[in-house]
């Protein structure tokens, strides 16, 4: 009994507060768990989700890449080098294929971490450097083309839906409708045919004009180099080879997010705080851009960034027609030669696109939407 007196009165004064000068015998409840901000621990949260599905990524397209049909050996080396016993194995030998699967993506993982995507059997350049040429060359591409569709789509959809029923309405639609129902490769065609071709309206094909040298590297954009060297006229033909493939590009997504835009808004228009900030009498502009367009941004984000997502990796048709070497073209040459280190860093280089374009929109989605950071 004088034993639990003891520990009880020791486990008093250490949890009274009395020491601390405010007087009180009751002990306060230690705090054990330090407060993190919603959003901050949503972003974390996404953060560690996109880790993983990296991994998955490699590790996908690692196994993808391993399950192609065909001899990668016989399609860089040719049947009279592919004939050669020694020629064949020391090729084997250099590419890692000799060695067994986990082996080989043991390798694999080892050398991305030092940032080695391999060499191009192709190039007999490292699929890095090649990367580092043709990625922003696809990313001024997507950049214009999501720009002008983010303009125009949402512009047209947001008016559809505020004149439903009438005759603008119904013209939106089709133009819409039109939109997504073309295809590229054939809107390309027809595009490059008619205002180069026949009008000699827009320049041709490439990111510049033969005679016109590049400005120096900075960015890998030719738009944003030009003008940060301030090469005017170098930035004005970089702008001119960019409007056909990019309005190209953007027609697609156009119609894509005016269907959707308008479906949206349409959705929230009929919401209850829609028609009680109505009934204060504020302003419908006010109405329009403070309570039905951010109610309505959370799908539209999700199009655009599936479709921005899409843009970066590649339109493969489009940049061949238009002789603009992005990654699609890239990853097309090295498809159809079976160059394993171009196709497996293509390949990583669109799953990281994809998971980077998701986490932004997730992030997005957490700022826009307080539902989202506190389900």
């Amino acid at each position: 009994m004088v034993a639990s007196d003891e520990v009880m009165s020791s486990t008093l004064s250490v949890a009274d507060p009395g020491e601390s000068g405010r007087g009180s015998s009751l002990p306060d409840v230690p705090r054990t768990r330090r407060y993190i901000h919603p959003l901050l621990r949503y972003i974390l949260i996404r953060i560690g989700l996109g880790v993983v599905l990296v991994f998955g990524v490699t590790l996908v397209t690692f196994s993808l890449t391993n399950l192609v049909p065909g001899d990668p050996v016989q399609a860089v080396l040719g049947e009279q080098a592919s004939a050669n016993p020694e020629i064949v194995k020391q090729f084997r030998a250099d590419m890692g294929l000799d060695k067994p699967p986990p082996v080989q993506y043991a390798i694999y993982i080892g050398n991305l971490l030092q940032g080695n995507l391999g060499v191009s059997a192709q190039t007999k350049t490292p699929v890095a450097s090649d990367l580092a040429v043709a990625f922003p060359a696809t990313v001024e591409l997507a950049v214009a083309a999501i720009v002008v569709s983010i303009f125009i789509g949402i512009g047209l959809g947001m008016w559809g839906a505020l004149r439903r029923g009438r005759m603008t309405d119904h013209v939106i639609r089709i133009v819409s409708l039109v939109g997504i129902s073309i295809p590229t490769f054939w809107l390309a065609l027809v595009v490059y045919y008619v205002f180069f071709f026949k009008l000699h309206a827009l320049p041709g094909s490439g990111r510049l004009s033969p005679i016109t040298v590049p400005p120096p590297n900075v960015t890998g954009l030719y738009t944003i180099d030009s003008l940060i060297a301030g090469q005017w006229k170098t930035a004005m033909d970089a702008l001119g080879h960019l409007i056909m493939p990019a309005s190209v590009l953007a027609l697609f997504t156009i119609g894509l997010l005016t269907r959707f835009a308008r479906s949206s808004v349409l959705e929230v228009l009929n919401m209850d705080y829609v028609r009680a900030a109505r009934a204060k009498g504020l302003p419908s502009r006010a109405v329009v851009m403070r309570y039905v367009l951010r109610g309505a941004l959370v799908p539209i984000i999700t199009v655009i960034g599936i479709s921005f997502g899409s843009l970066l990796s590649g339109a493969v048709l489009t940049e061949e027609v238009f002789s603009w070497h992005g990654i699609g073209q890239y990853a097309y040459n090295g498809a159809t030669h079976l160059d394993l280190p171009v196709v497996m860093g293509v390949g990583l280089i669109v799953g990281v696109i994809y998971i980077l374009v998701n986490l932004i929109v997730d992030v997005i989605y957490g700022f826009i939407d307080p539902r989202v950071r506190n389900p």
